[in-house]
């Protein structure tokens, strides 16, 4: 198992502060205020200043923001508005990244605006343009800490209706993780399962995200947080393996396990994730 930021990142509107204390209780990794697809055009300042006070008074652990995407016209607001609340955030989820250049962009903006409080950097991966680019995307800046990739917007753009099993984003799903461990970020964040109420589709869509090398998933509802951290969890073969592992390889004996499989250094690291992943969990 990849090192992780997080197992479920809750979205929340950002006009809507009281769902927003609510989720903070709710058990997710990180909560992420959402200035972007939950808000309505109207409401975008209104869910700017409501975010602010949020921040500027509560503040929060393990928050993150969604910002609006550089061709809707609000990001530059956006950063405006938040600038003194930035050293309460974790990161800022940037929509529709489809190059280098727009992560760029958005970290010089946060260095105006932060000063030594600047968050970290989450691109959204939901364009076939930014799927080509995720390698370049995941390396555009030091302060890109993972990504994300985005089911909605994707599959409105390939003309393919989301599954539980997602087959049918697969490529483009392995295209994320493998620019994100080219860059030795963390194991990228999969989108939601936007249908509610699906508990074994749920468990499915966060399994098989999690087959491909993702960390963790979006959630839409506190509901799915649940399932998303079981399935993100390490198993418990999985760390009886890790176990046996790390003991032959401290051992400095034997090379392989009784089933006779061979162990060297990758498979040790592998071990050492897994067992330190347990451990974060509580599994250990």
């Amino acid at each position: 198992m990849r090192h992780r930021c997080w197992r479920s990142v809750l979205f929340v509107p950002g006009d809507r502060p009281d769902r927003v204390a609510k989720a903070v209780l709710r058990g997710a990794d990180v909560v992420a205020i959402d200035l972007e697809d939950a808000v309505a055009p109207p409401a975008k300042e209104a869910a700017r200043e409501l975010t602010l006070e949020y921040l500027r008074t509560v503040r929060p652990a393990r928050t993150t923001v969604r910002v609006n995407s550089w061709d809707s016209g609000e990001l530059e607001r956006d950063i405006e508005r938040l600038a003194e609340v930035l050293p309460a955030v974790d990161a800022v989820f940037l929509p529709k990244v489809a190059e280098a250049a727009d992560v760029a962009r958005l970290v010089s903006l946060l260095d105006q605006a932060g000063g030594d409080g600047v968050p970290g950097v989450v691109p959204i991966i939901e364009t076939a343009v930014g799927v080509f680019e995720a390698r370049a995307i995941a390396s555009a800046s030091p302060r890109v800490v993972t990504m994300l990739f985005g089911v909605a917007d994707l599959s409105a753009d390939l003309d393919v209706e989301p599954t539980a099993e997602g087959r049918e984003l697969a490529f483009a799903r392995a295209q994320v993780v493998l620019a994100a461990a080219a860059a030795e970020l963390a194991a990228p964040i999969d989108g939601p399962y936007l249908v509610l109420g699906e508990e074994d589709e749920l468990a499915r869509s966060a399994a098989a995200a999690r087959e491909l090398g993702y960390g963790g998933k979006a959630v839409i509802h506190p509901g799915q947080i649940k399932a998303v951290h079981a399935a993100f969890a390490p198993r418990p073969a999985e760390i009886a393996w890790a176990e046996k592992v790390v003991a032959v390889a401290e051992d400095g004996g034997a090379a392989r396990l009784d089933d006779g499989s061979f162990v060297d250094q990758p498979v040790v690291r592998r071990a050492r994730r897994i067992l330190a992943t347990a451990q974060e969990d509580g599994a250990l």
